[in-house]
């Protein structure tokens, strides 16, 4: 009889690892609370607009990808043709985003070789000694990313939980050093950046540099230069670059896709049946129990969940692993997001989708705001002569917290006061956004919870400061752990990564 695996929650890394597993024969149940799959990574309807609920950004489509990896384990069709996209509904572009900086800089971002002459523009300036900071910056950063995506798409454990995987860790991690360095070892550089951080690279470099860096990895490592890890911020830095494309309906279509991917290899996916308890026996988990009385037998669970959130369905019974990791402090942030319909003659032809806006540091609180449109030709997304858009800006927990549970007029006040703000940014991006706007929804850490359920409206996982602080998926023999807390955290590619790092390890 097939083994019983119940994943709690349909975001991307748990039916990444679901659809792998129920591929390979095992009995494979997903338990969604809401009525779509993907949380973060979902698309939702409203009032006739496809709106992306937090994630707007899909990189590492590119062949022999992240993203190909994923479609090939999940066995859906047409995964593994060179050079295709056919196994997702995705639009590749060059021309992935502009960066707008406090100093009146638009910086185009783009995977092209383009890349270097735009950089060169924005950032060329020299010293007396005739050193090019940001060519020396990105050479570092794009040779670094290549070794350290070549060396994650082997999947080798990281950080490893067990002594096979140590054993493992070190096959794989020889042949990868002998692979990248002609049988030498690996350069010292590369060593010493396991301890540092990014900014040990931009030493030297001009404010604006800084800047566009700190941006840039506040989005995708969830911290700025001074802290993030400079392997792992490398290879944040290098999502532009790893094959961004634009999904038809909007970035939930990966999630859709997965979802359907499960259900076409024999396994089960269930909406609307919150997870109110894992029932434990021996210290294994034996059954998932639902809120509208189902019990789900299981010899393994997977729970695409963030660790309070499945702490609370352990509750006593969670192993010390967990209880350790639920003790640590939600390092990170929330998002405050605005949900706006606009007018489709508000977005120029040649205008990239997606816009960065910093108007002054420090970076979150509305200062800095990501904002992603959708497509002109995807035309489900938006009612006739509009578009669907996305802001989002990084904001605390707690203050919106306190208010909300003591102050409800004062709550509101923040809310539209952190409208404003990143309508203001809108502005600069897109001048005339607030009169284009026909529809303005907004939300904070608050409703993050109530629609997706993570705990306090925690998004975006932990920051990547230390590879050596990093989260293993394994938590108990019979329980695991997927999604962006665990290594290799943010990002979709990243998640689908971590998915599919659980799947090879439970077969």
């Amino acid at each position: 009889m097939a083994a019983k695996v119940v994943i709690i929650g349909a975001g991307v890394g748990g039916l990444t690892a679901a659809a792998a597993l129920a591929r390979a024969g095992l009995d494979v149940t997903v338990l969604e609370a809401h009525i779509y799959p993907g949380g973060c990574a979902g698309t939702f309807y409203y009032q006739g607009y496809r709106f992306d609920a937090g994630a707007t950004l899909a990189g590492g489509f590119y062949p022999g990808g992240p993203m190909e990896r994923v479609a090939q384990a999940a066995g859906i069709v047409g995964a593994g043709l060179p050079g295709s996209y056919s196994p997702w509904p995705a639009h590749p572009t060059d021309q992935v985003m502009t960066v707008y900086l406090p100093d009146g800089a638009a910086i185009e971002v783009c995977s092209d070789e383009r890349r270097w002459d735009i950089r060169k523009e924005a950032f060329g300036r020299s010293d007396p000694a005739g050193r090019s900071y940001y060519h020396d910056f990105f050479y570092w950063q794009e040779r670094t990313a290549d070794a350290m995506w070549d060396l994650a798409l082997r999947l080798p454990p990281w950080p490893p939980q067990t002594l096979p995987q140590v054993l493992e860790l070190v096959r794989k991690g020889s042949g990868w050093l002998k692979e990248r360095n002609g049988g030498g070892v690996t350069p010292p550089l590369q060593i010493i950046d396991a301890f540092r951080s990014v900014s040990a690279h931009l030493r030297g470099a001009n404010e604006r540099l800084r800047q566009y860096v700190d941006a840039q990895l506040l989005i995708s490592a969830q911290t700025t230069s001074g802290y993030a890890n400079a392997l792992y911020g490398a290879s944040a830095l290098d999502l532009p670059r790893r094959a961004v494309v634009h999904l038809e309906g909007g970035i939930g279509a990966i999630a859709q896709s997965l979802a359907q991917a499960v259900c076409q290899n024999g396994g089960k996916v269930y909406y609307r049946q919150p997870v109110n308890r894992i029932r434990f026996e021996g210290g294994r988990p034996v059954a998932v129990e639902t809120r509208r009385g189902g019990s789900f037998p299981a010899d393994l669970v997977i729970a695409n969940l963030t660790p309070w959130n499945l702490l609370h369905l352990a509750g006593d019974d969670a192993p010390i692993s967990l209880k350790r990791l639920g003790q640590r402090r939600q390092a990170g942030w929330g998002a405050f997001v605005v949900y706006a319909g606009v007018d489709e003659s508000l977005v120029p032809a040649s205008s990239p989708l997606h816009h960065q806006v910093v108007r002054r540091e420090p970076m979150g609180e509305g200062n800095s705001v990501f904002l992603s449109i959708s497509p002109g030709w995807d035309t489900g997304r938006a009612p006739a002569g509009k578009r669907a858009v996305t802001l989002s800006t990084h904001t605390a927990l707690e203050p919106w917290w306190q208010l909300f549970e003591s102050d409800r007029t004062a709550y509101e006040a923040r809310k539209r006061d952190f409208t404003q703000r990143v309508l203001g940014a809108a502005e600069i991006a897109l001048p005339g956004f607030r009169q284009a706007a026909s529809l303005v929804l907004a939300g904070t850490p608050v409703t993050f919870q109530r629609f997706t359920h993570r705990e306090k409206g925690w998004v975006g996982g932990f920051p990547q400061t230390s590879l050596f602080q990093a989260i293993g998926p394994r938590l108990a023999p019979a329980l695991w752990l997927v999604g962006d807390s665990i290594f290799p955290g943010q990002s979709i590619a990243a998640v689908a990564l971590g998915g599919l790092r659980v799947a090879e390890e439970v077969l």
